[in-house]
Protein backbone atom coordinates (compact mmCIF):
# COMPACT_ATOMS: atom_id res chain seq x y z
CA UNK A 1 0.00 0.00 0.00
CA UNK A 2 0.98 3.43 -0.78
CA UNK A 3 2.15 5.50 2.16
CA UNK A 4 0.72 7.94 0.70
CA UNK A 5 -2.99 7.04 0.12
CA UNK A 6 -5.21 6.83 3.39
CA UNK A 7 -7.16 3.30 3.13
CA UNK A 8 -10.92 3.18 2.27
CA UNK A 9 -11.71 1.54 5.99
CA UNK A 10 -10.08 3.52 7.77
CA UNK A 11 -11.55 7.17 6.34
CA UNK A 12 -13.23 6.70 2.84
CA UNK A 13 -13.44 10.42 2.68
CA UNK A 14 -9.60 11.05 3.08
CA UNK A 15 -9.36 8.20 0.80
CA UNK A 16 -10.84 9.61 -1.85
CA UNK A 17 -9.30 13.09 -1.39
CA UNK A 18 -5.88 11.45 -1.51
CA UNK A 19 -6.30 9.70 -5.02
CA UNK A 20 -7.65 12.69 -6.30
CA UNK A 21 -4.63 14.69 -5.21
CA UNK A 22 -1.85 12.11 -5.32
CA UNK A 23 -3.14 10.98 -8.76
CA UNK A 24 -3.09 14.19 -10.22
CA UNK A 25 -6.69 14.52 -11.10
CA UNK A 26 -7.27 18.12 -9.61
CA UNK A 27 -6.59 19.91 -6.86
CA UNK A 28 -8.21 23.37 -4.68
CA UNK A 29 -7.78 26.37 -6.38
CA UNK A 30 -7.76 29.87 -4.96
CA UNK A 31 -11.38 30.44 -5.33
CA UNK A 32 -13.55 29.01 -2.77
CA UNK A 33 -15.28 26.25 -4.03
CA UNK A 34 -13.64 25.58 -6.94
CA UNK A 35 -11.19 23.36 -7.99
CA UNK A 36 -8.31 23.02 -11.07
CA UNK A 37 -8.48 19.83 -12.70
CA UNK A 38 -5.23 19.30 -13.92
CA UNK A 39 -3.48 17.65 -17.05
CA UNK A 40 -4.24 13.94 -16.34
CA UNK A 41 -7.69 14.40 -14.75
CA UNK A 42 -8.63 16.17 -17.82
CA UNK A 43 -7.32 13.84 -20.07
CA UNK A 44 -10.02 11.54 -18.76
CA UNK A 45 -12.69 13.83 -18.90
CA UNK A 46 -11.41 14.03 -22.39
CA UNK A 47 -11.82 10.70 -23.27
CA UNK A 48 -15.10 10.87 -21.72
CA UNK A 49 -16.30 13.89 -23.93
CA UNK A 50 -14.63 11.70 -27.17
CA UNK A 51 -16.85 9.27 -26.69
CA UNK A 52 -20.14 10.33 -25.45
CA UNK A 53 -19.88 13.20 -28.33
CA UNK A 54 -19.43 10.29 -30.77
CA UNK A 55 -22.88 8.85 -29.49
CA UNK A 56 -24.88 12.19 -29.37
CA UNK A 57 -23.72 13.08 -32.93
CA UNK A 58 -24.65 9.04 -34.23
CA UNK A 59 -28.48 9.69 -33.05
CA UNK A 60 -28.71 12.63 -34.75
CA UNK A 61 -27.70 15.36 -32.28
CA UNK A 62 -25.65 18.62 -32.91
CA UNK A 63 -23.14 20.69 -30.96
CA UNK A 64 -23.65 24.74 -30.17
CA UNK A 65 -22.76 27.08 -27.51
CA UNK A 66 -25.20 29.33 -25.88
CA UNK A 67 -24.12 32.59 -23.24
CA UNK A 68 -22.95 31.81 -20.14
CA UNK A 69 -24.78 35.19 -19.16
CA UNK A 70 -28.39 34.77 -18.58
CA UNK A 71 -30.72 37.62 -17.62
CA UNK A 72 -32.33 37.64 -14.12
CA UNK A 73 -35.86 38.26 -15.54
CA UNK A 74 -35.97 35.03 -17.91
CA UNK A 75 -35.63 32.89 -14.50
CA UNK A 76 -38.82 34.48 -13.75
CA UNK A 77 -40.76 32.97 -16.49
CA UNK A 78 -40.66 29.16 -15.06
CA UNK A 79 -41.80 29.57 -11.55
CA UNK A 80 -40.68 26.26 -10.35
CA UNK A 81 -37.34 26.67 -12.51
CA UNK A 82 -36.12 29.70 -10.45
CA UNK A 83 -37.97 28.40 -6.70
CA UNK A 84 -35.17 24.84 -7.80
CA UNK A 85 -32.20 27.58 -8.52
CA UNK A 86 -32.50 30.76 -6.69
CA UNK A 87 -30.13 29.62 -3.53
CA UNK A 88 -27.50 28.57 -6.08
CA UNK A 89 -27.79 31.10 -8.24
CA UNK A 90 -24.37 33.45 -9.10
CA UNK A 91 -25.42 37.42 -9.68
CA UNK A 92 -23.64 39.80 -11.99
CA UNK A 93 -24.66 43.39 -10.94
CA UNK A 94 -21.63 45.30 -12.03
CA UNK A 95 -19.93 45.53 -15.34
CA UNK A 96 -16.40 47.92 -14.50
CA UNK A 97 -14.03 48.41 -11.35
CA UNK A 98 -12.06 51.46 -10.79
CA UNK A 99 -9.13 52.10 -8.76
CA UNK A 100 -10.46 54.49 -5.48
CA UNK A 101 -8.12 57.56 -3.41
CA UNK A 102 -5.76 54.80 -1.88
CA UNK A 103 -5.16 52.77 -5.30
CA UNK A 104 -7.11 49.64 -3.95
CA UNK A 105 -9.53 48.26 -7.08
CA UNK A 106 -12.96 48.29 -5.81
CA UNK A 107 -16.60 48.21 -8.02
CA UNK A 108 -17.81 51.05 -9.66
CA UNK A 109 -20.51 52.04 -8.37
CA UNK A 110 -21.92 54.13 -11.52
CA UNK A 111 -21.40 50.46 -13.29
CA UNK A 112 -24.43 48.45 -12.36
CA UNK A 113 -26.13 46.75 -14.84
CA UNK A 114 -29.78 47.71 -15.61
CA UNK A 115 -30.48 44.06 -15.27
CA UNK A 116 -28.75 41.64 -13.09
CA UNK A 117 -27.30 38.32 -14.98
CA UNK A 118 -27.40 35.06 -13.50
CA UNK A 119 -23.67 32.88 -14.14
CA UNK A 120 -25.42 30.05 -15.42
CA UNK A 121 -26.52 26.91 -13.34
CA UNK A 122 -28.54 25.25 -16.52
CA UNK A 123 -29.30 26.65 -19.55
CA UNK A 124 -32.89 26.10 -20.49
CA UNK A 125 -34.25 29.60 -19.97
CA UNK A 126 -31.30 31.64 -22.21
CA UNK A 127 -31.60 28.29 -24.56
CA UNK A 128 -35.37 28.52 -25.10
CA UNK A 129 -35.68 32.27 -25.64
CA UNK A 130 -32.88 31.36 -28.59
CA UNK A 131 -35.57 28.32 -29.70
CA UNK A 132 -38.27 31.17 -30.01
CA UNK A 133 -36.69 32.99 -32.77
CA UNK A 134 -35.68 29.57 -34.72
CA UNK A 135 -38.89 27.35 -34.10
CA UNK A 136 -42.15 28.87 -36.49
CA UNK A 137 -43.19 25.37 -38.15
CA UNK A 138 -42.66 21.82 -37.54
CA UNK A 139 -40.56 21.63 -40.28
CA UNK A 140 -37.72 23.10 -38.15
CA UNK A 141 -38.26 19.98 -35.48
CA UNK A 142 -37.34 18.18 -34.05
CA UNK A 143 -33.97 20.29 -32.59
CA UNK A 144 -31.70 17.85 -31.53
CA UNK A 145 -29.35 20.08 -29.24
CA UNK A 146 -26.05 19.81 -27.22
CA UNK A 147 -24.13 22.30 -25.96
CA UNK A 148 -20.65 21.50 -23.76
CA UNK A 149 -19.93 23.84 -21.25
CA UNK A 150 -18.85 25.23 -17.77
CA UNK A 151 -22.12 26.03 -15.16
CA UNK A 152 -22.15 27.87 -12.00
CA UNK A 153 -24.09 26.18 -8.62
CA UNK A 154 -23.12 28.13 -5.34
CA UNK A 155 -22.31 25.24 -3.07
CA UNK A 156 -21.61 25.76 0.47
CA UNK A 157 -19.82 22.78 1.04
CA UNK A 158 -17.90 20.94 -1.53
CA UNK A 159 -16.05 18.17 -2.61
CA UNK A 160 -13.50 17.80 -5.79
CA UNK A 161 -15.38 16.17 -8.77
CA UNK A 162 -18.71 15.26 -7.15
CA UNK A 163 -19.78 19.21 -6.02
CA UNK A 164 -18.08 22.29 -7.06
CA UNK A 165 -19.04 25.70 -7.26
CA UNK A 166 -18.15 25.57 -11.09
CA UNK A 167 -18.26 22.08 -12.88
CA UNK A 168 -17.78 21.06 -16.36
CA UNK A 169 -20.72 19.42 -18.23
CA UNK A 170 -22.64 18.81 -21.44
CA UNK A 171 -26.31 19.51 -21.49
CA UNK A 172 -28.86 18.74 -24.34
CA UNK A 173 -31.96 20.20 -25.25
CA UNK A 174 -34.38 19.12 -27.68
CA UNK A 175 -37.61 20.41 -29.27
CA UNK A 176 -40.14 18.08 -30.64
CA UNK A 177 -43.51 17.94 -32.61
CA UNK A 178 -45.17 16.07 -30.45
CA UNK A 179 -45.83 14.42 -26.59
CA UNK A 180 -44.93 11.37 -27.37
CA UNK A 181 -41.77 12.35 -29.45
CA UNK A 182 -40.05 13.96 -26.44
CA UNK A 183 -40.84 11.86 -24.25
CA UNK A 184 -38.82 8.95 -26.66
CA UNK A 185 -36.34 11.30 -26.31
CA UNK A 186 -35.87 11.60 -22.79
CA UNK A 187 -35.69 7.81 -22.35
CA UNK A 188 -33.08 7.00 -25.22
CA UNK A 189 -30.61 9.60 -23.85
CA UNK A 190 -31.53 7.99 -20.19
CA UNK A 191 -30.12 4.48 -21.53
CA UNK A 192 -27.79 6.14 -24.21
CA UNK A 193 -26.48 7.09 -20.65
CA UNK A 194 -26.06 3.55 -19.75
CA UNK A 195 -24.78 2.13 -21.99
CA UNK A 196 -21.95 5.06 -22.10
CA UNK A 197 -21.39 4.50 -18.34
CA UNK A 198 -21.38 0.66 -18.25
CA UNK A 199 -19.11 0.30 -21.47
CA UNK A 200 -16.94 2.72 -21.22
CA UNK A 201 -16.69 3.25 -17.60
CA UNK A 202 -17.51 -0.14 -16.75
CA UNK A 203 -19.34 1.03 -13.62
CA UNK A 204 -23.04 -0.86 -12.74
CA UNK A 205 -26.13 1.42 -13.36
CA UNK A 206 -29.72 1.40 -12.29
CA UNK A 207 -31.64 3.14 -14.23
CA UNK A 208 -35.46 4.63 -12.83
CA UNK A 209 -38.04 7.43 -12.42
CA UNK A 210 -37.16 10.46 -9.95
CA UNK A 211 -39.86 11.20 -7.43
CA UNK A 212 -41.85 14.36 -7.61
CA UNK A 213 -39.97 15.38 -4.81
CA UNK A 214 -36.49 14.52 -6.04
CA UNK A 215 -37.44 15.77 -10.25
CA UNK A 216 -35.34 18.68 -12.13
CA UNK A 217 -36.85 22.00 -11.33
CA UNK A 218 -39.53 22.76 -13.77
CA UNK A 219 -39.60 19.54 -15.78
CA UNK A 220 -42.76 17.05 -15.86
CA UNK A 221 -40.48 14.18 -15.43
CA UNK A 222 -37.05 13.35 -14.46
CA UNK A 223 -35.51 9.81 -15.33
CA UNK A 224 -31.96 9.27 -13.69
CA UNK A 225 -29.24 6.70 -13.65
CA UNK A 226 -27.60 5.43 -10.41
CA UNK A 227 -24.44 3.77 -9.11
CA UNK A 228 -23.68 2.45 -5.62
CA UNK A 229 -19.92 3.78 -4.15
CA UNK A 230 -17.68 1.70 -2.39
CA UNK A 231 -18.64 3.14 0.54
CA UNK A 232 -22.09 2.02 0.18
CA UNK A 233 -23.35 5.39 -0.88
CA UNK A 234 -25.58 5.97 -4.07
CA UNK A 235 -24.20 8.68 -6.64
CA UNK A 236 -26.21 10.35 -9.28
CA UNK A 237 -24.67 9.18 -12.37
CA UNK A 238 -26.64 11.17 -14.89
CA UNK A 239 -30.31 12.57 -15.77
CA UNK A 240 -32.71 13.17 -18.80
CA UNK A 241 -35.62 15.03 -18.50
CA UNK A 242 -39.13 15.25 -19.94
CA UNK A 243 -40.45 18.92 -19.40
CA UNK A 244 -43.36 18.78 -21.86
CA UNK A 245 -44.37 22.04 -22.88
CA UNK A 246 -43.53 23.96 -19.51
CA UNK A 247 -40.55 26.30 -21.30
CA UNK A 248 -42.06 25.97 -24.32
CA UNK A 249 -45.24 28.32 -23.14
CA UNK A 250 -42.95 30.04 -20.02
CA UNK A 251 -40.75 31.66 -23.41
CA UNK A 252 -44.22 31.39 -25.65
CA UNK A 253 -42.53 28.83 -28.28
CA UNK A 254 -45.20 28.18 -30.86
CA UNK A 255 -45.06 26.33 -34.28
CA UNK A 256 -47.06 25.89 -36.99
CA UNK A 257 -48.49 21.90 -36.77
CA UNK A 258 -49.32 20.06 -39.95
CA UNK A 259 -52.89 21.57 -39.67
CA UNK A 260 -52.07 24.65 -39.58
CA UNK A 261 -52.96 25.67 -36.29
CA UNK A 262 -50.53 26.93 -33.82
CA UNK A 263 -49.16 24.92 -30.96
CA UNK A 264 -46.57 24.74 -28.43
CA UNK A 265 -43.00 22.52 -28.55
CA UNK A 266 -42.07 19.91 -26.52
CA UNK A 267 -39.33 19.10 -24.92
CA UNK A 268 -36.59 17.87 -23.36
CA UNK A 269 -33.21 18.00 -21.69
CA UNK A 270 -30.50 16.11 -20.11
CA UNK A 271 -26.78 16.07 -18.49
CA UNK A 272 -23.57 14.15 -17.62
CA UNK A 273 -20.86 16.09 -15.71
CA UNK A 274 -17.33 15.84 -14.36
CA UNK A 275 -18.94 14.23 -11.41
CA UNK A 276 -18.37 11.22 -13.15
CA UNK A 277 -14.77 11.11 -12.81
CA UNK A 278 -15.50 11.55 -9.13
CA UNK A 279 -17.48 8.13 -9.71
CA UNK A 280 -15.13 7.03 -11.38
CA UNK A 281 -12.67 6.98 -8.40
CA UNK A 282 -15.31 5.80 -5.89
CA UNK A 283 -16.46 2.84 -8.18
CA UNK A 284 -12.98 1.23 -8.75
CA UNK A 285 -9.96 2.07 -6.62
CA UNK A 286 -8.08 0.35 -4.14
CA UNK A 287 -5.93 1.79 -1.57
CA UNK A 288 -2.71 1.69 -3.72
CA UNK A 289 -4.24 4.73 -5.80
CA UNK A 290 -6.61 5.19 -9.07
CA UNK A 291 -7.57 2.00 -11.05
CA UNK A 292 -8.75 2.65 -14.56
CA UNK A 293 -10.93 1.10 -17.15
CA UNK A 294 -8.61 1.13 -20.15
CA UNK A 295 -11.43 2.53 -22.30
CA UNK A 296 -11.00 6.05 -20.39
CA UNK A 297 -6.96 5.72 -19.60
CA UNK A 298 -5.49 8.60 -21.39
CA UNK A 299 -2.84 6.14 -21.57
CA UNK A 300 -3.58 2.70 -21.45
CA UNK A 301 0.14 0.91 -21.07
CA UNK A 302 3.67 2.79 -19.79
CA UNK A 303 6.81 1.90 -21.00
CA UNK A 304 9.44 2.09 -18.30
CA UNK A 305 13.41 0.53 -18.96
CA UNK A 306 15.52 -0.96 -15.77
CA UNK A 307 19.23 -0.69 -16.75
CA UNK A 308 22.25 0.05 -15.35
CA UNK A 309 24.60 1.61 -17.25
CA UNK A 310 24.70 3.69 -20.30
CA UNK A 311 25.05 0.79 -23.25
CA UNK A 312 22.65 -1.18 -21.52
CA UNK A 313 20.27 2.04 -21.58
CA UNK A 314 20.64 2.74 -24.99
CA UNK A 315 19.92 -0.73 -26.21
CA UNK A 316 16.46 -1.11 -23.89
CA UNK A 317 15.23 2.35 -25.22
CA UNK A 318 15.47 1.65 -28.50
CA UNK A 319 14.06 -1.79 -28.22
CA UNK A 320 11.31 -0.25 -26.51
CA UNK A 321 10.75 3.13 -28.55
CA UNK A 322 9.59 -0.31 -31.45
CA UNK A 323 7.52 -1.45 -28.93
CA UNK A 324 5.75 1.40 -28.63
CA UNK A 325 5.10 2.45 -32.36
CA UNK A 326 4.01 -1.47 -32.99
CA UNK A 327 1.40 -0.75 -29.94
CA UNK A 328 0.29 2.88 -31.39
CA UNK A 329 -0.15 1.01 -34.79
CA UNK A 330 -3.12 -1.30 -32.89
CA UNK A 331 -4.31 2.18 -31.52
CA UNK A 332 -2.78 1.81 -28.33
CA UNK A 333 -2.47 4.65 -25.57
CA UNK A 334 1.59 4.54 -24.77
CA UNK A 335 3.11 6.12 -22.67
CA UNK A 336 7.73 5.79 -22.86
CA UNK A 337 8.53 6.89 -19.68
CA UNK A 338 12.33 7.38 -20.21
CA UNK A 339 12.84 9.94 -17.91
CA UNK A 340 16.60 9.31 -16.25
CA UNK A 341 15.69 11.49 -12.89
CA UNK A 342 13.65 9.19 -11.26
CA UNK A 343 14.62 5.16 -10.50
CA UNK A 344 12.20 2.51 -11.82
CA UNK A 345 10.74 1.68 -8.65
CA UNK A 346 9.68 5.46 -8.27
CA UNK A 347 7.78 5.17 -11.44
CA UNK A 348 6.20 2.25 -10.54
CA UNK A 349 4.65 3.39 -8.02
CA UNK A 350 3.98 6.69 -9.54
CA UNK A 351 2.10 4.97 -12.54
CA UNK A 352 -0.24 2.63 -9.86
CA UNK A 353 -1.47 5.76 -8.08
CA UNK A 354 -2.60 7.01 -11.27
CA UNK A 355 -4.31 3.48 -12.28
CA UNK A 356 -2.43 2.98 -15.57
CA UNK A 357 -4.09 -0.31 -17.01
CA UNK A 358 -1.03 -2.31 -18.36
CA UNK A 359 3.05 -1.50 -17.36
CA UNK A 360 5.76 -3.15 -19.56
CA UNK A 361 9.30 -3.43 -18.33
CA UNK A 362 12.54 -4.44 -20.27
CA UNK A 363 15.88 -5.34 -18.22
CA UNK A 364 18.96 -6.91 -19.56
CA UNK A 365 17.85 -10.05 -19.68
CA UNK A 366 14.71 -9.66 -21.27
CA UNK A 367 17.24 -7.99 -24.36
CA UNK A 368 18.87 -11.64 -23.95
CA UNK A 369 15.91 -13.96 -24.06
CA UNK A 370 13.54 -11.48 -26.35
CA UNK A 371 10.86 -11.00 -23.25
CA UNK A 372 9.41 -8.70 -21.17
CA UNK A 373 7.74 -8.30 -17.85
CA UNK A 374 4.25 -7.64 -18.37
CA UNK A 375 1.93 -6.02 -14.89
CA UNK A 376 -2.22 -5.45 -15.12
CA UNK A 377 -2.83 -3.00 -12.08
CA UNK A 378 -6.52 -3.99 -11.41
CA UNK A 379 -5.13 -7.66 -9.91
CA UNK A 380 -2.14 -5.90 -9.42
CA UNK A 381 -0.23 -8.99 -10.92
CA UNK A 382 2.69 -9.79 -13.21
CA UNK A 383 4.35 -12.16 -15.84
CA UNK A 384 7.15 -12.50 -18.11
CA UNK A 385 6.05 -13.29 -21.80
CA UNK A 386 7.43 -13.72 -25.31
CA UNK A 387 8.28 -10.69 -27.05
CA UNK A 388 6.14 -12.53 -30.06
CA UNK A 389 2.86 -12.03 -27.67
CA UNK A 390 2.85 -8.86 -26.74
CA UNK A 391 0.39 -7.35 -28.89
CA UNK A 392 -2.28 -9.93 -28.62
CA UNK A 393 -1.46 -10.00 -24.74
CA UNK A 394 -2.25 -6.53 -24.46
CA UNK A 395 -5.49 -6.71 -26.72
CA UNK A 396 -6.47 -9.63 -24.40
CA UNK A 397 -5.37 -7.98 -21.67
CA UNK A 398 -6.77 -4.29 -22.11
CA UNK A 399 -10.46 -6.51 -22.84
CA UNK A 400 -10.33 -8.53 -20.20
CA UNK A 401 -9.52 -5.65 -17.14
CA UNK A 402 -12.48 -3.58 -18.43
CA UNK A 403 -14.48 -6.70 -18.39
CA UNK A 404 -13.46 -7.61 -14.77
CA UNK A 405 -13.55 -4.39 -13.59
CA UNK A 406 -17.44 -3.76 -14.41
CA UNK A 407 -17.81 -7.38 -13.04
CA UNK A 408 -16.59 -6.93 -9.84
CA UNK A 409 -18.29 -3.82 -9.11
CA UNK A 410 -21.63 -5.50 -10.65
CA UNK A 411 -21.15 -8.03 -7.76
CA UNK A 412 -20.63 -5.48 -5.22
CA UNK A 413 -24.30 -3.85 -6.12
CA UNK A 414 -25.66 -7.30 -6.25
CA UNK A 415 -24.66 -7.68 -2.75
CA UNK A 416 -25.23 -4.17 -1.34
CA UNK A 417 -29.07 -4.36 -2.97
CA UNK A 418 -31.29 -5.43 0.06
CA UNK A 419 -35.08 -5.63 0.99
CA UNK A 420 -36.42 -4.02 3.86
CA UNK A 421 -40.62 -4.83 4.97
CA UNK A 422 -40.71 -2.53 7.87
CA UNK A 423 -38.91 0.96 9.03
CA UNK A 424 -37.00 -1.03 11.53
CA UNK A 425 -35.59 -3.11 9.43
CA UNK A 426 -34.88 -0.40 7.23
CA UNK A 427 -33.42 1.84 9.35
CA UNK A 428 -30.69 -1.05 10.38
CA UNK A 429 -30.39 -1.36 7.11
CA UNK A 430 -29.40 2.09 5.47
CA UNK A 431 -27.15 2.37 9.06
CA UNK A 432 -24.68 -0.85 9.82
CA UNK A 433 -24.81 -1.63 6.16
CA UNK A 434 -25.14 0.97 3.74
CA UNK A 435 -26.62 0.52 -0.17
CA UNK A 436 -29.56 0.44 -2.01
CA UNK A 437 -32.74 -0.46 -0.02
CA UNK A 438 -35.65 -1.75 -1.97
CA UNK A 439 -38.25 -0.74 0.30
CA UNK A 440 -42.40 -0.03 -0.23
CA UNK A 441 -43.24 3.41 -0.09
CA UNK A 442 -46.78 5.32 0.13
CA UNK A 443 -46.27 7.56 -2.80
CA UNK A 444 -46.34 10.96 -0.92
CA UNK A 445 -43.93 13.56 -0.29
CA UNK A 446 -44.97 14.15 3.27
CA UNK A 447 -43.43 10.21 3.78
CA UNK A 448 -40.51 10.60 1.93
CA UNK A 449 -39.54 13.77 4.01
CA UNK A 450 -40.04 12.10 6.99
CA UNK A 451 -37.78 8.95 5.84
CA UNK A 452 -34.87 11.62 5.25
CA UNK A 453 -35.25 13.27 8.16
CA UNK A 454 -34.94 10.47 10.18
CA UNK A 455 -32.47 8.01 8.15
CA UNK A 456 -30.66 10.99 5.82
CA UNK A 457 -32.12 8.15 3.17
CA UNK A 458 -33.41 9.16 -0.26
CA UNK A 459 -35.72 7.75 -2.64
CA UNK A 460 -32.81 7.35 -5.82
CA UNK A 461 -35.32 6.23 -8.25
CA UNK A 462 -38.83 4.53 -9.17
CA UNK A 463 -37.05 1.11 -10.74
CA UNK A 464 -38.01 1.37 -14.50
CA UNK A 465 -37.62 -2.44 -14.69
CA UNK A 466 -39.96 -2.34 -11.52
CA UNK A 467 -42.43 -5.45 -10.75
CA UNK A 468 -46.35 -4.36 -9.22
CA UNK A 469 -45.86 -5.94 -5.96
CA UNK A 470 -48.80 -5.35 -3.79
CA UNK A 471 -47.46 -4.25 -0.19
CA UNK A 472 -47.34 -1.41 2.81
CA UNK A 473 -45.48 1.53 2.74
CA UNK A 474 -42.06 0.61 5.62
CA UNK A 475 -43.23 4.25 7.11
CA UNK A 476 -47.15 4.67 6.94
CA UNK A 477 -48.28 1.21 6.58
CA UNK A 478 -50.15 2.45 3.62
CA UNK A 479 -51.05 0.58 0.92
CA UNK A 480 -48.12 0.61 -2.03
CA UNK A 481 -47.98 -1.18 -5.79
CA UNK A 482 -44.46 -1.12 -6.24
CA UNK A 483 -40.65 -1.09 -4.12
CA UNK A 484 -38.83 2.23 -4.76
CA UNK A 485 -34.87 2.21 -4.21
CA UNK A 486 -33.57 4.04 -1.13
CA UNK A 487 -30.17 5.03 -0.38
CA UNK A 488 -27.59 7.53 1.33
CA UNK A 489 -26.02 9.58 -1.09
CA UNK A 490 -23.60 12.16 -2.52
Amino acid sequence: MSKKITSRSQDFSKWYNDIIIHADLAENSGVRGCMVIKPYGFAIWEEMKKVLDQMFKETGHVNAYFPMFIPKSFFTKEASHVDGFAKECAVVTHYRLKNDESGKIIVDSNAKLEEELIVRPTSETIIWDTYKKWIKSYRDLPLLINQWANVVRWEMRTRLFLRTSEFLWQEGHTAHETEAEALEETKKILFLYKDFIQQTLAIPIIEGLKTEREKFAGAIETYCVEALMQDGKALQAGTSHFLGQNFAKAFDVKFANRNGSLEHVWASSWGVSTRLIGALVMTHSDDRGLVLPPKLAPYQVVLIPIYHNENERKQIISKMTIIAKQLRALGVRVKEDFRDTFKPGYKFNEHEIKGVPIRLVVGPKDIENSTLEIFRRDKMEKEIIDLCDLESKVDYLLEDIQKCLFEKAKNFTNLNTRKADNFLEFKDLINNKGGFVSAHWDGTKETEEKIKRETKATIRLIPMDGVNEKGNCIYSNKPSTHRVLFAKAY
